[in-house]
């Protein structure tokens, strides 16, 4: 009996060792050679400071910024820890409600604009963390932060175009704009 406790013991100390400590330090050390910026959060940096992840979305509300997607998280928007979808089912009023209070928002901000509000501008993504907007969200936006902004519409939709990735593998998804990268570059612009 004691050599079966003895031969369990060594297991259970060889498994905590391979697994709980090399693997780990293994598959961090390659993670830093092969992708050293997603390994440190894919961190966008302006002028030598990080201002943000590619990866997590940034609240936006001020009239002269693209918007992004709602957050779902709680306490605070696009809060990293507390990722997690609305649960808010097709059915559910407080989903319409939702939608229909960010509507009245966008409606607020710029009353000129008539067009249908494309829905990722409305829903949550499934994280609620969602970093990117559909080309036609950041179309619906583009004479409101034109007019806070004071730049020709024509430049904006280079800094979109600009900012907008393509389907992943050229089939995968659809094509996306990245807010903050399109944000930091509407400043840049802007200066």
């Amino acid at each position: 009996m004691s050599r079966l406790i003895r031969n369990a013991l060594v297991m259970l100390l060889l498994m905590t060792v391979t697994t709980g400590i090399a693997y780990p330090l293994v598959v961090t050390g390659l993670a830093q050679v092969l992708f050293p910026s997603q390994a440190h959060g894919s961190l966008i940096v302006t002028n030598g400071k990080p201002v943000g992840s590619e990866l997590i979305g940034q609240s936006f509300t001020a009239p002269g910024y693209f918007w992004g997607r709602p957050s779902a998280t709680t306490p605070a928007p696009n809060n990293g820890a507390a990722s997690t979808p609305s649960n808010l089912g097709p059915t559910n009023p407080a989903l319409t409600k939702a939608a229909n209070d960010r509507i009245a928002a966008l409606r607020e901000v710029d009353p000129a604009n008539k067009g249908a509000v494309p829905v990722d501008l409305v829903t949550a993504s499934g994280s609620g963390l969602d970093p990117e907007i559909s080309p036609a969200a950041a179309e619906y936006q583009l004479a409101r932060v034109a007019r806070a902004r004071h730049l020709d519409p024509a430049k904006l939709r280079e800094l979109v175009a600009a900012s907008t990735a393509g389907r992943q593998l050229g089939v995968l998804g659809e094509p996306r704009v990245n807010v903050l990268k399109l944000n930091l570059a509407v400043d840049e612009a802007a200066r």
